[in-house]
Parts: C-alpha cells; sequence; structure tokens
C-alpha cells in the first residue's frame, strides 16, 4: 500500500472538511508513496498564487504544485479556493464536500503525473477521478447527478 505524509494548512476563514476525511480522500487517489499539503485559502491568496504561477488574474478552484518524484515518492502543493470552491458548489448544485473531494483527487491526480492538456489525457483523468469517487461513495462529477 503506497504510504502518505499529509500536512493540512487551513488560511481560510470558512469551515473546512476534518483532518480524517482529507486523509480519506488522498489515500482513495494514491498511486504511489505521496507527500502532500493541502492549502486551503481565501480568495487573496487563491487569486496572487494563480496570477503568479499561471499568469491568470483570477482565483481558480484547484492549484496543483508537483515538485516531481524524489527516492521516497511524488511531492507536492495542493491549493484549494475555498470561495470559487463554494461558489461552483453551489452553481452546480452539488455538496460542497462531494466538491471538494473532487478537487482534492483531481489535485492528487494532478501530483501524480495525470493531465488533461489532450482529449485523450483528459478522458482518462477524468475516468480515474469517477472511479476513484465511486468508491468514496460519491457521483459522477461530470454528469448532472446532482442537477434538478
Amino acid at each position: 500500500m503506497p504510504l502518505l505524509r499529509l500536512f493540512v494548512q487551513q488560511a481560510s476563514k470558512h469551515a473546512i472538511p476534518i483532518r480524517a476525511t482529507l486523509r480519506r480522500w488522498t489515500r482513495a487517489a494514491l498511486e504511489g508513496n505521496v507527500e502532500v499539503t493541502l492549502r486551503f485559502v481565501d480568495m487573496r491568496e487563491g487569486r496572487l498564487l494563480n496570477r503568479d504561477f499561471r499568469g491568470k488574474d483570477a482565483a481558480t478552484n484547484v492549484l496543483t504544485f508537483s515538485y516531481g518524484r524524489n527516492d521516497w515518492g511524488y511531492t507536492g502543493d495542493i491549493v484549494l479556493c475555498m470561495p470559487v470552491l463554494l461558489r461552483e458548489a453551489k452553481e452546480q448544485r452539488k455538496p460542497w464536500r462531494a466538491h471538494c473531494a473532487h478537487l482534492v483527487v483531481h489535485g492528487l491526480l494532478h501530483l501524480q503525473g495525470y493531465d488533461h492538456e489532450n482529449d485523450c489525457e483528459a478522458r482518462k483523468m477524468e475516468a480515474r477521478e469517477t472511479a476513484i469517487l465511486a468508491h468514496l461513495g460519491y457521483p459522477d462529477p461530470y454528469s448532472d447527478t446532482f442537477r434538478d
């Protein structure tokens, strides 16, 4: 079984899932040993990070900073912007925890080399996300399951 070193940072005024839940979501997405920090931020930090590292002057839901693989395993940081996550969940009529689980899994897969730069990669990554989330008890995040 892959090993996990998980660090959680709350830099947001919004409530976040408890550590045990974050650990369960993270473990479900592991394909190798991972050392990761999950950092939950508000709009200002989310916007600054997205601007400085991706050249986009707006906050986004999740950013993955992969530092590659060392002798122990994959390392990186995943930054989740809580106001964006909460807004998207509301717009998509999803429970915010289900959306948060999806973004944690999405970030973990990026950290481990998955991407969605072309249709083939996107299909592979989305299928993996859907399978992991189903294992966790959440519906397909790409379907209309939550919507009226």
